[in-house]
């Protein structure tokens, strides 16, 4: 596949992201962006936004952070949430947060919702937000621990202390949405998006 010679980067250091976008075969650089998130969203859950509107304005911090600090680049700001009704829930600190994240979480569905934002010269040029629903089994508290103690850290880099592969299948007992929603970025509008600017063949 043939891509212009404009530089895109992922404001983020996401692995699971860059994974994604490599595996469709672009070829990007990566920036952590330089912002408090927890600082970000604060005010705006005071103000009544929702987990959407959360996602997609941290997503937007990201890109323009990057996007002010490389002008010529393409950046690419992705967030994700995870709402169950009025509680927004964050990656756990530790294990035992974790544990509790899960027990709260067990037979109930809740909502990821990935925003994702394309930025160029410090302006945002193109914004989306998709969202998914997933319900969790009734989960022993056993098994909690045992799942825990088997997928060790990786609990703690997931907002919702799980992956949907591997052994993270045992906690399901639906999924609906996209695939690439789930795993943290929307990433099929993203390509369109970027065919639309010729940023790659289309």
């Amino acid at each position: 596949m043939a891509f212009n010679s404009e530089t895109i980067i992922l404001a983020s250091t996401s692995p699971f992201r860059r994974k994604m976008l490599e595996d469709v075969g672009l070829d990007i650089a990566t920036q952590a962006p330089d912002i408090d998130e927890r600082s970000v969203e604060a005010p705006l859950q005071e103000s009544g936004a929702t987990a959407e509107d959360v996602a997609a304005i941290l997503a937007e911090a990201k890109a323009l952070d990057v996007s002010e600090r490389h002008p010529n680049a393409w950046v690419i700001g992705a967030d994700q949430t995870l709402s169950l009704e009025e509680r927004l829930f964050h990656k756990p600190k530790d294990m035992e947060e974790a544990r509790r994240n899960l027990l709260a979480l067990s037979g109930r569905t809740h909502q990821l919702n990935s925003g994702i934002v394309l930025a160029h010269q410090g302006r945002v040029e193109w914004r989306h937000t998709a969202i998914a629903h997933i319900t969790l089994r009734d989960l022993d508290p056993g098994f909690i621990g045992r799942y825990l103690a088997e997928i060790g850290d990786a609990a703690l880099k997931s907002v919702g202390s799980y992956q949907v592969e591997g052994a993270g299948n045992h906690l399901f007992r639906k999924i609906e949405g996209d695939h690439f929603t789930i795993i943290g970025m929307p990433l099929l509008p993203l390509l369109e998006a970027l065919r639309e600017r010729k940023l790659i063949d289309g």
